[in-house]
């Protein structure tokens, strides 16, 4: 059974930090790109950040770029998404989630397995 198992979040002031990671069960993690995407209340799933397998090539959504970094060790089969600066609109939770290929879309049918999710709350 393949478990994707988020924590890290929590609480934070606005500019504020936070370290989420994911740990990965139950398959080969290094065939898997990971990503991190979030939704908000009554918001649509946004991409958060991507990582292809071996850790080398990552992706950013605009909003987060320059504050949030995305990394994973393949030794520990686990992703972390580390978030800086964070502001009031990065509220949401935030899941991981595992695709074998390069998700054409956002929503979880273009991954092959997601994570519960983990919540983030940024007060200003």
């Amino acid at each position: 059974q393949v478990r994707l198992v988020e924590s890290g979040g929590g609480l934070v002031q606005a500019g504020g930090s936070l370290r989420l990671s994911c740990t990965a069960s139950g398959l080969t993690f290094t065939e898997y790109i990971m990503s991190w995407l979030r939704q908000a209340p009554g918001k649509e799933v946004d991409f958060v950040a991507r990582v292809t397998w071996s850790g080398v090539n990552t992706n950013y959504a605009d909003s987060v770029k320059g504050r949030f970094t995305i990394t994973r060790h393949n030794s520990n089969n686990t992703v972390y998404l580390q978030m800086n600066n964070l502001k009031d609109e990065d509220t949401a939770t935030y899941y991981c989630a595992a695709s074998r290929r390069l998700p054409s879309g956002y929503s979880r049918e273009h991954y092959d397995y997601w994570g519960q999710g983990t919540q983030v709350t940024v007060s200003s």
